[in-house]
């Protein structure tokens, strides 16, 4: 007996002498935010443009978080807003800044659900969700850096490049004659699919524009339309049937982003995948879509709150063999696709373009991931012409 207690007494002082991981961590001690306004050279109309419901799209708002720690690591990370609520995600994202000032960087989930709780008064969705991604997502960006990974080996990729295809050559706002031009000049850089909006008040519009693609592409190459929302469901159904003989990957949002059920039902009646969930704002809200069986989910991580809760989609999705094709941001995106179990799309926006020193690498219909640490990107100086906005806490390096 006696020598059983005398090892649990040498245990004991062995414990005591030990430094634990909070005794050595890191703290985040300067945090700059940055309202970036990046101004599109043309207009831009879908189809709630030509419903009424909104304007052409002129400009689109960037809230770009900067964080540094004690030690010295660096993130970087950003949410964005399209023609509205830009000056409001960088007013909350200053009123919750100060609360990881003197954190350890390494608690994301810790740091993320106290951000949710700095403005849990104005809920667990939209603009306080969208304001938490800058910080999310530069303390991820700062993880990868800190380990000398990119990202999406950090996360344990599943691939080095992901299928990418381009949206922006085919908005309603073009004229036929154009897209097609558009198309071939986006296939000859070595894009793999082409997307193009539909949603026209005359169906047979959106068919000829739709079938004049596919001719120009030939059978087999990956072609998808986007609806944005315009369709009941009744008039979804009648385009889903329209559209059935195109060979297409997915019709995109052909009804409200809310209606779970339908875009289930649609994807369970139709031989065309079903694709939507760019617009939802939460993880909850991605949850009940995913439940609802449509084939293609189509998270935003600056929409969703960043990295932490994009990461629990990917997880749900994959459990429920959905397959993923985020939305816009490529640059965040391309990382968290080549980490999917499931082969992914990759959405290319060369619009983000003039704000990042670095470019991706498009080769072969994939867009590859770089070696670069973390992320991979930096603002550039015309980025910094223009910020419309600024705001500094703690310690500046």
């Amino acid at each position: 007996m006696a020598a059983v207690e005398s090892n649990i007494v040498s245990y004991a002082q062995v414990g005591a002498g030990a430094r634990t991981a909070a005794d050595s961590a890191d703290r985040i001690d300067w945090i700059q935010l940055s309202l970036i306004y990046l101004p599109l050279a043309t207009p831009v109309s879908d189809a709630k443009v030509l419903t009424g419901v909104q304007k052409p799209l002129t400009e689109i708002a960037f809230v770009f978080c900067e964080i540094r720690t004690r030690d010295g690591h660096e993130g970087i990370g950003f949410g964005y807003s399209k023609r509205a609520g830009g000056r409001g995600v960088f007013a909350h994202a200053r009123e919750i800044a100060p609360n990881l000032l003197g954190q350890d960087p390494s608690d994301i989930g810790k740091l993320f659900v106290q951000l949710q709780w700095a403005g849990a008064s104005m809920g667990r969705a939209g603009m306080t969700t969208q304001a938490i991604a800058p910080f999310d997502i530069a303390l991820w960006d700062l993880k990868a850096k800190r380990a000398k990974l990119p990202l999406a080996k950090l996360l344990g990729a599943h691939r080095d490049s992901v299928q990418c295809y381009n949206t922006s050559g085919g908005y309603l706002h073009t004229e036929l004659p154009q897209v097609l031009k558009n198309v071939a000049t986006s296939r000859e850089s070595g894009i793999g699919g082409i997307k193009i909006k539909v949603g026209q008040p005359d169906l047979s519009i959106d068919v000829r524009r739709v079938g004049e693609v596919r001719k120009l592409l030939g059978d087999g190459f990956p072609l998808m339309v986007d609806a944005n929302q315009q369709w009941d469901r009744q008039k979804a159904t009648r385009a889903c049937r329209a559209f059935e003989g195109f060979d297409l990957t997915w019709i995109e949002e052909p009804l409200d982003a809310h209606d779970h059920e339908g875009h289930g039902q649609l994807a369970d009646r139709f031989d065309t995948a079903i694709a939507t969930g760019e617009m939802l704002t939460s993880f909850e809200e991605h949850a009940h879509l995913i439940m609802a069986g449509t084939d293609f989910i189509q998270p935003d991580a600056p929409r969703v709150g960043g990295i932490t809760p994009f990461l629990k989609i990917m997880a749900l999705g994959e459990f429920k063999q959905r397959k993923l094709a985020p939305h816009f941001a490529m640059e965040i995106h391309l990382h968290l696709a080549a980490a999917y179990g499931i082969e992914p799309w990759l959405e290319h926006f060369e619009w983000l373009g003039p704000l990042f020193n670095e470019q991706l690498q498009l080769k072969d219909g994939r867009m590859w991931v770089p070696d670069r640490p973390g992320l991979g990107f930096s603002l550039s100086e015309q980025a910094i012409r223009w910020r419309a906005d600024l705001a500094e806490f703690g310690q500046r390096p």
